[in-house]
Parts: structure tokens; C-alpha cells; sequence
């Protein structure tokens, strides 16, 4: 009985040692780990880079939580961390070179201009563009105008990119064109294309297309071609140009009419009075709205120049002028390459009867009113500048 009362003892004795053995090593072990922690930076979660497969939005089975939620609350964490760390931090970006609204961001990552190239939900970004398009040509449509738009696209190359202005709401409709599905398309019912051009074609929008097409959806284009055109703009150094226009169909001002001896044509007469210098419109550096084709510096200052509440554009031919120079020598009119004007009153016929006249009737109205207020504008907002700067204002009236 002895020896089993010692053996208890010693077994008990034994069995404290490795107890006291297990916490101490546990409490050295979680000593030394504090230390040899707190001796290193703390890790950015910024700085680490993850597979997407983890960014991706899988459902977490145990919290039910999103996988981006995670990281987002890891990232937080983490930051907050670091701010408690590092509390006289001020590495701070501003940079006021960068485009308003952007100076806190590092310029490397800056991205100011944009375009409408179509890209890939799938696949690698820098295989999705096959052919960066140089031009833009933009129509402002209607579905029954749909064979004129088609015969239209077709004249310009894969170098050109469509967009079409819908202000009848029906964009679906013309996938049973081919180019349609290549196309952009924008609704907005029963807008006119220079409120649409405000909008939708800012010039950093715009900036990676050499040259501007603006026109509306009744030109019969059976004698021009695209590319050609684009070589006679270049060759005689326009600015802003049109095609010339059939000068048997329907009226038109002298200096848009085509000429048959020539390429291009920059002047003409017009009517005794209506010009108070040769070298002004309508005589010269004047093309109409219709149909303008404008490079990417001149469309950067017409679209400036384009106002919010004047959706007609009637009067804007007659400013073109002021945002080339010498514009008697940018602005001009391409003769063989050549276009008839249908005078199809699709749009007008979108307006609203009222007081026993017609719909179109008080679009023509509306037409009127807005030019005689952009001539006022104009006029006020250069008279306003002159006097700020103490400049006697030019002899140069706006028509």
C-alpha cells in the first residue's frame, strides 16, 4: 500500500511539472510573437495584390456576406490601422495640372477623353479593339427615313463610326441592318440633333475622330463617298465644310450650291446687300446646318458655342466663323463630292398642333424665335467682353 501511495504522489508531482512546462512555453511562445510583430511595418492591404478569382462576387457560405464586401471591410480595417499608426502622415495627392475634379487622383492614372468603341464583356481589354475608326458620322433619325439612313451608312467605310440619334423612340427596329448592330444608338423622343450633339458629343468624347459628320436623316447621297471626301477636306485645308447641295432641289443659299467646274469652293455672291463684307457669311465662311462636317479642334469651340435651350440650331451657321481663323480660308464647300436635300419634314411633323395651325407650323415658329435669340447672345456677350477689356468692338456685325 505504500509504494502505491508513493506512486500517486510522484504521478501527481509529475503531471504539475509538464502542466507548468506547457504554460510557460505557451506564454514565452506568445511573448516572443508579440515582438518579433510589432518590429515589423504594418502590411498594407492596398499594396497586395489579389487574383481576380478572389475578387469576384461569390457568395461567402458562413456569413452570406459577398466576397468584394469582405475585402472592402478588410480594407477599411486595415487603413484605419494604418492612420493610428502613422498619425503625422501627410502624403496626400493633389495635383492642379489635373482636369477639374481630378486633382486627387495620381495623374499616371488620369483617363480625360473617351470614345464610343465598342468593347467585349470577355476576353483580354487590349484585344477587344480591332480598328480604331478615325471619323464619325452622327444622323439624327427617324424609322420611317430607314432605307435613306441605310443608303447613307453605306457610303462611308469601317474607318467611320455611326452613331444614330432616335427621336422617335424606335431603336430595335433597325437591327434588320447589318451595320445597325455595329452602330450606337441614342433615344430621346422628339430632339432635335444639336440637342443631342450638346449631350452626347462633347469634345472629350469625341477627341479620337479626326473629323466630325453632323447631318439629318433627308440627304440623298448617290455622288459622294466618304473617304473621298475626307481626302478634299484635307487637300484644301477646311475646318468646317459641307458636300454641295443639288442647286435644282428645293432652296438654298448661293454659297451652299454645287458647283460643277471645281473640288471645293469657299465664296460666292449673293444677293445686293446681304453681305456686309466678302469674306462674310452668307458670302463666305459659311456652310449650312444640314449637313456640317466639322474637324476635332473647330467642333471643340462650336459645341461651346451651342446653347442648352436652343435645340434648332437656327442661327449657329452664321457663328461658325468665330471658331476658325481666317474663316473666309477653313470654312467651305465640297463640290464633287455632292448631295441632294430631300426636304423630308419628318421632325417638324413631331411638333404639337395648336391654336388650329399644323405641327409644324410651330416648329417653324419655334425655329424663328430661337435664331433671333442666339443673334442676341451672341451679340450682347461680345459687346460685354469688349467693354470689360476697354476694346473699341470691330466693325462686324452678326447676321
Amino acid at each position: 500500500m505504500a509504494k502505491l501511495g508513493t506512486f500517486g504522489r510522484s504521478g501527481f508531482i509529475r503531471k504539475s511539472s509538464d502542466s507548468m512546462k506547457l504554460i510557460m512555453t505557451t506564454f514565452v511562445g506568445f511573448l516572443l510573437g508579440f515582438l518579433i510583430g510589432i518590429s515589423f511595418p504594418a502590411v498594407s492591404i492596398t499594396k497586395l495584390h489579389f487574383p481576380s478569382s478572389i475578387i469576384s462576387y461569390i457568395e461567402d457560405r458562413n456569413s452570406g456576406l459577398k466576397t468584394q464586401a469582405l475585402l472592402n471591410q478588410a480594407w477599411t480595417s486595415t487603413h484605419k490601422n494604418n492612420s493610428m499608426l502613422n498619425p503625422n502622415s501627410t502624403a496626400k495627392i493633389y495635383v492642379p495640372t489635373n482636369p477639374k475634379g481630378a486633382e486627387r487622383l495620381a495623374p499616371g492614372i488620369v483617363v480625360p477623353e473617351s470614345d464610343f468603341y465598342l468593347r467585349r464583356l470577355w476576353g483580354d481589354p487590349s484585344e477587344d479593339i480591332t480598328t480604331e475608326q478615325k471619323y464619325l458620322v452622327a444622323f439624327t433619325v427617324g424609322f420611317e427615313q430607314k432605307n435613306n439612313i441605310d443608303a447613307a451608312v453605306k457610303k462611308f467605310s469601317e474607318n467611320f463610326t455611326i452613331i444614330l440619334f432616335h427621336y422617335d423612340g424606335r431603336t430595335s427596329e433597325w437591327d434588320e441592318f447589318e451595320w445597325s448592330k455595329r452602330a450606337i444608338h441614342v433615344s430621346a423622343r422628339k430632339q432635335t440633333k444639336w440637342w443631342y450633339a450638346k449631350r452626347f458629343l462633347q469634345p472629350d468624347i469625341v477627341a479620337p475622330y479626326e473629323y466630325i459628320f453632323i447631318w439629318d436623316e433627308d440627304l440623298g447621297v448617290e455622288h459622294f463617298n466618304g473617304e473621298e471626301y475626307i481626302k478634299l477636306v484635307r487637300k484644301h485645308g477646311l475646318e468646317i465644310s459641307q458636300p454641295g447641295l443639288e442647286p435644282n432641289n428645293g432652296l438654298t443659299w448661293q454659297m451652299t450650291k454645287r458647283r460643277g467646274d471645281r473640288e471645293v469652293h469657299k465664296e460666292t455672291e449673293e444677293r445686293p446687300g446681304w453681305c456686309t463684307d466678302p469674306h462674310f457669311p452668307p458670302c463666305a465662311a459659311f456652310v449650312e446646318i444640314m449637313a456640317p462636317v466639322f474637324s476635332r479642334n473647330a467642333w471643340r469651340c462650336v459645341w461651346h458655342m451651342i446653347q442648352n435651350d436652343l435645340v434648332h440650331g437656327w442661327g449657329l451657321d452664321f457663328a461658325l466663323r468665330k471658331c476658325v481663323e481666317p474663316a473666309h480660308e477653313k470654312i467651305g464647300v465640297v463640290d464633287s463630292q455632292w448631295i441632294v436635300h430631300q426636304v423630308v419634314p419628318s421632325l417638324g411633323n413631331q411638333g404639337k398642333a395648336e391654336n388650329g395651325k399644323a405641327p409644324w407650323e410651330g416648329v417653324r415658329q419655334r425655329c424663328r424665335k430661337e435664331w433671333g435669340m442666339f443673334q442676341t447672345r451672341l451679340a450682347d456677350a461680345e459687346k460685354a467682353y469688349y467693354k470689360k477689356m476697354g476694346i473699341t468692338p470691330p466693325n462686324d456685325t452678326f447676321v
